[in-house]
This record gives C-alpha cells, structure tokens and sequence, in this order.
C-alpha cells in the first residue's frame, strides 16, 4: 500500500494525479493544506504499519516530525519527501529526502515534475506523452514560466482546477491522461474557460483601484485585499505597478498573505521566511501573524489606494523628449523630462532636482516609490504648459 500526503494547490494535486495513475486502488491521496500537514504525518507514524509506503510531496514538516520520520525510516519504514522548494533544501541531508529546485538544464522544477520522474525513474509509472505534456503545464504555472512564455493553456488548466471540485478535477485528469495521446480541453471546459477569463479580467479592473502602497523593510510593496486569482492577480498588478518590489495579497478570511513579484532581484520567499512562511523566489506566502497583520493590514488600513496613470492621452506620454508631467496627491507637480542622451532630471514644483536618472524607467520609479505620483491627464498637462508660456512671457 501507498500514502500520499500532498498540498491542496495544483501542483500537489497534480502529484495525487499521477499517484493515482501509478498505483491506482493501491494508493490514498490525502489533500493538506501547510498548516494541516503535520497532523496528518503525526497520525501516520502512530497509527500506519511499516507495509505502507508514505510519500510526501509539494509540502515539508516541522523539526519534530522530521526527526520522528527519520527514525521510522531508520527502523524500516518506507518514505520519500519530494519537493521543490528552497527552504525544503535541508531535507536533501537525508536518505528519504529529494529536492531539487532547478533541474540540470536549469528549469525551475515543480512538485509534480519531481514525482513524475521519481516513478518513471523507479519503474513504477511508464511515461507518456499525454502525462508529460499535463506534467510541464503544471511545472510551468508553479514556477511562473508561464507568463515568460506566455503559455495561456497552463494559466488555464489552473483556472480549471479551481472552477471545480478537487475529485470531478481528479476524475476527468486521470481518465484524460490514460486514454489519450495528448492533453487536451474538450469543448465545454474550453467554453466556460473563456467565460473565467472574462470574470477574472473584471475582478482584476476592480481590485487594481484597490492597491495602496507602503515600504516595509527595504522594500516598496503593493497591498490589496482578494480571496481569489492571486497569480493572475499579482501578476498584473505587478505589471501595472513595476516601480513596486512586490505584491502583497491579504486573505483575511484565511489569515494569509500571498506574495507575488515581476522582478528577478527580489525574493518573496525570504519575505514570507521572516513571517514563517516560505515558497518560490516569485511567489510564496505566510499566515497573518500578529507581526504580518500590524505591517500589512493595521498600519496601511488608513491609506488610500494608488492613482492610476492616466490612459488614452495624445499629449502627455511616457518618454515624451518635451518631458512627462506628474501629480501625487499633496498636489505636487513633477516633470521629468531627458536632459541629454544619457540623463533624465525631474522638476519637483518647478525646481531641479540634483538626482539624475540614466533612463526614464529609473526616474519614473523614483517619483512613483517616493512620491506616489501618477501620469496626469491631457487637460492638466496643457495648462501646466500655458502657465509656463505665460511666466516666460
């Protein structure tokens, strides 16, 4: 017999997928949420006998439960921890530990692709293309490759996971994968995924005028408040907001942070670590701790939410060589503009600023970072300009 004790997401669910393919009848799956992991580890060594072989993938456990696993295994037990997270690297030090973060080529792995190759590796699951082709959506949503590679079908298969239950998602996977020689969506899953897109492009509309902004530690963070589509979310929030390091997504129903990031240089991993969370270097989450809920929720509760730059204008655009012109909510006005090839200036209320800037992407996120200043519209930008003619005049 085996046991699966895997994470509730995609990939952990991918990994019960392949479980269920590989050992069929054989095998149970049991769906933990981070927090419920160690429970059900605990009950497993007090009451599993050491016939059961017990994997645990997409997930890691407490010190305790570390050593109580490695001392089951030392007696004769049966384990394997796959995962493929950084804070899970410690585990490598043991015989029933494997995780890898990237691959030999150097791809982000994911918890499904590790245990795909385990069972291949092992000759307990025979390859297909099918299965692969599932495998490498799920890797590529789990670690964000997705978005670099533009890959709508993985954005998709997510969205699919969450539109129904965990066992309809089990059923109709597994049947998929064993019947046919490509993964595919039929007509009715590839319909109501294009109404989710349409709900997800709304939900995103509203929670973007939503966003405050705050520095915590060293570095410039969004906050919004969303139960729902945190990648998609975070995702393009972090697109529209680039000046920001990352995006924080408070769920305040389940007492959890999710952090997402656009930039390669920040790790959202080490921002959840100081909270006790964890995850991938782009994105990771915590729980709400008293520290977490102080930071996040009671000392921006009181901020407004960012102006949006303004849209559809013929005149004042980014990058414009007669200069871009700013507002933040003091009613400052900021006006950056190139001084040369290799320099851009800001004027802050008409006065120089000394701080040059070597491209225009650099000036903006200074003014948006420490200024909250937003992209003002036509009608504004044009009478600033009258209002300059008319002081020269």
């Amino acid at each position: 017999m085996y046991k699966l004790l895997t994470h509730n997401d995609l990939d952990g669910v991918g990994c019960g997928i392949l479980a269920k393919i590989a050992f069929g009848n054989q095998v149970k799956v049991r769906y933990n949420s981070i927090s419920s992991l160690n429970a059900q580890v605990e009950w497993f060594l007090e009451n599993d006998n050491k016939e059961t072989f017990l994997f645990i993938t997409d997930l890691s456990v407490n010190e305790e439960n570390e050593k109580r696993i490695d001392e089951f295994f030392i007696a004769g037990g049966k384990v394997q921890l796959i995962d493929h997270h950084k804070t899970a690297l410690s585990f490598n030090e043991y015989k029933w530990g494997r995780v890898i973060v990237k691959n030999e080529e150097g791809s982000l792995t994911s918890a499904t692709s590790l245990f795909y190759e385990y069972l291949v590796e092992q000759q307990l699951m025979e390859s297909s293309t099918a299965v692969a082709e599932f495998v490498e959506l799920v890797r590529q949503y789990d670690t964000w490759e997705w978005e670099k590679n533009d890959n709508q079908k993985a954005r998709q298969l997510n969205a699919l996971f969450f539109l129904i239950s965990i066992d309809e998602f089990e059923e109709i996977m597994i049947n998929r994968l064993i019947n046919s020689e490509h993964f595919y969506f039929d007509e009715f899953e590839e319909k109501i995924l294009d109404m989710e897109d349409d709900k997800i492009e709304r939900y995103i509309r509203r929670k973007r005028r939503q966003l405050v902004q705050t520095k915590i530690g060293k570095h410039f963070a969004g906050i919004v408040y969303a139960e729902s589509y945190h990648s998609e979310l975070g995702n393009e929030l972090g697109k529209d907001y680039p000046h920001l390091d990352y995006i924080a997504i408070l769920n305040i129903g389940g007492k959890r942070i999710g952090f997402r990031t656009i930039h390669d240089e920040v790790d959202v991993s080490e921002v959840a670590g100081h909270y006790d969370g964890g995850g991938h270097a782009k994105a990771s989450g915590c729980s709400l701790t008293d520290e977490a809920y102080k930071l996040f929720v009671a000392d921006t509760f009181h901020l407004d939410p960012i102006r949006e730059d303004a849209k559809r204008n013929r005149y004042n655009l980014k990058r414009s060589t007669f200069g871009s012109l700013y507002k933040n909510k003091t009613e400052d006005i900021f006006l950056l503009y190139p001084l040369n090839e290799y320099e851009w200036v800001i004027e802050y209320n008409k006065i120089k600023l000394e701080q040059t800037f070597t491209s225009f992407e650099e000036g903006e996120s200074f003014l948006k970072r420490n200024y909250e200043a937003w992209l003002v519209r036509d009608d504004t930008f044009v009478e600033y300009l009258k209002n300059k003619v008319r002081n020269v005049e």
